[in-house]
C-alpha cells in the first residue's frame, strides 16, 4: 500500500469516526428519554419555557438545516424532506418556537429522518470534500467541523432534556 492510500485509510477511518460521534450523541438522548410517560412531552414549567417536544423538534430542524446549508450547500437531500417541519424553529422574538400536541415517536420520526439523510450524504462525500471549506457570510466552515458541531450542540440540549424530564416527573408525583 502506498503512503498516499494510506492517508486514505486513515481519512475515511477519520470520516466514520466524525459520524459515530453524531449517532453516539443521538443514542444517548434517546437513552435520556427512554422510559418517560408520553404525557411529559408537552410538560412545561413555570420557569422555563421549552418542552422536551420543543428540543427534539429544534435539534432535528438545526441538523437538517446545517446538513443542506452547510455541507450540502443549499441543496435538500430530498424533495420533501422539509415538508416534516411544519413549525417555525423560532418565533418573532428569537425564542425556540413552542412545538406541543405531538407524541414522542412524532419527533423521533423527524430526528431518524433527517440522520438518515445525513448518513447518506455523508457517506457518498469524498474525504476531500468532506474537509473541503465552505464559504459561508459569516463563517467558514468544513463538514468535518458541522458534525463535531452538531454532536455538541445535541449533547447540549440532552442536558436540557434531562432536566426538563426530571421536573416533569417531580411535579407529576
Amino acid at each position: 500500500m502506498s503512503e498516499k492510500d494510506q492517508l486514505v485509510v486513515v481519512a475515511e477511518g477519520d470520516v466514520l469516526r466524525a459520524m459515530w460521534r453524531l449517532d453516539d450523541a443521538r443514542a444517548r438522548t434517546r437513552k435520556a428519554l427512554t422510559g418517560m410517560e408520553p404525557s411529559l412531552v408537552d410538560w412545561q414549567s413555570q420557569h422555563h419555557s421549552h418542552t422536551i417536544g420543543t428540543i427534539l423538534y429544534h435539534v432535528a430542524a438545526i441538523e437538517l438545516d446545517w446538513l443542506i446549508e452547510e455541507i450540502l450547500e443549499g441543496t435538500a437531500p430530498d424533495e420533501g424532506i422539509w415538508e416534516l417541519f411544519p413549525y417555525e424553529v423560532r418565533d418573532d422574538d428569537g425564542s425556540l418556537m413552542i412545538v406541543t400536541g405531538h407524541s414522542l415517536d412524532w419527533y423521533w420520526q423527524r430526528l431518524d429522518r433527517v440522520r438518515e439523510a445525513f448518513q447518506q450524504s455523508i457517506a457518498a462525500m469524498s474525504v476531500e470534500d468532506f474537509r473541503r471549506k465552505r464559504v459561508m457570510a459569516h463563517y467558514d466552515v468544513t463538514p468535518e467541523w458541522v458534525l463535531h458541531h452538531l454532536a455538541q450542540h445535541e449533547a447540549e440540549h440532552r442536558g436540557e432534556l434531562m432536566m426538563l424530564r426530571a421536573m416533569a416527573e417531580q411535579a407529576d408525583s
